[in-house]
């Protein structure tokens, strides 16, 4: 019988998960000119694709959008790093109960991780260790380790109803 921890799935999980974690750290290096060219980009793009007349509008009023928008990319860049790293740390776990220690470990592992990434930006130049960016990282996580249990539950599911036919 094969076990458990050597199913190739999750040693590919695994693996993506380290390169997940090796590009947030990647981000993390970068100082507070690099962090905000690359989101000033990404808010760029959006507030035009979201505010048709953006170019109309006062100059205050284009710099208040701006400013909103580029806390929000910030944010949510934040919160989807840390959900594909909830994700990949998740399968490659494996099946479980939501309520276990296994998935608390999830949890924790990316917690922690999270923990020394804003610690890390903290000696980047510019850049600052904040405990809402833990918070939202966290909460990514959470978010992408519920969407792997329930893919793996349909995943399951499919197989289970498989197995019934055939048999």
């Amino acid at each position: 019988m094969k076990s458990r921890f050597l199913y190739p799935s999750r040693i590919i999980f695994s693996i993506l998960a380290i390169l997940c974690m090796i590009m947030i750290f990647c981000f993390s290096l970068e100082n507070s000119d690099e962090s905000s060219e690359t989101s000033m980009k990404l808010t760029d793009t959006a507030v035009h694709i979201v505010v048709d007349d953006f170019e109309d509008l006062p100059e205050k009023k284009q710099l208040t959008i701006l400013d909103k928008a580029t806390f929000i990319i910030r944010k949510s860049a934040h919160f989807s790093l840390f959900a594909m790293l909830g994700f990949l740390v998740s399968m490659s776990v494996g099946r479980r109960k939501l309520f276990s220690i296994a998935s608390a470990g999830v949890v924790i592992f990316c917690f922690l991780y999270a923990v020394s990434d804003e610690f890390h930006q903290s000696f980047v130049p510019g850049r600052s260790c904040e405990f809402r960016d833990m918070m939202i990282d966290t909460s990514g996580a959470v978010t992408g380790m519920l969407i792997s249990m329930v893919i793996m539950f349909i995943f399951r599911k499919i197989s289970q109803k498989r197995k019934n036919k055939k048999s």
